[in-house]
């Protein structure tokens, strides 16, 4: 359903940093990176689908309340590898990896990046 999407950041340097980290124990790596903008694929994905940018309007980015992007996971393995390695790379705990009551095999994990954006990675397999 979703073709894309994209978290703003006021550093992408450090986002960028926090990103290559993060999203390696899911399969996801820096594939794209231009002026203000890099992108993250799966290998073998044609085309990037998670975005960390300025924002186009030049204004300060900030993160909505209410609002968590997650990304699925292989396996717990790597949920609980991205919320270690979101932990070490200065992110912010919002949950710790364990099963979430939304249905029985739910393993999740919630992190915050430095810019407030929520991340999550989940599992839905049953282990």
């Amino acid at each position: 359903m979703l073709l894309y999407t994209t978290v703003g950041t006021n550093d992408l340097v450090r986002a960028g940093r926090f990103y290559d980290t993060v999203l390696l124990p899911l399969g996801y790596a820096r594939q794209k990176e231009a002026t203000g903008e890099i992108g993250y694929a799966a290998d073998g994905d044609v085309r990037c689908r998670f975005w960390v940018v300025e924002p186009f309007n030049r204004e300060p980015a900030t993160f909505g309340n209410g609002v968590t992007i997650a990304l699925v996971a292989p396996n717990r393995a790597a949920v609980d590898a991205f919320h270690a390695a979101a932990l070490a790379a200065g992110g912010t705990d919002e949950g710790a990896p364990g099963l979430r009551p939304f249905h029985a095999s739910f393993y999740a994990a919630f992190v915050r990046d430095h810019d407030g954006n929520k991340l999550a990675a989940v599992c839905e397999k049953p282990e």
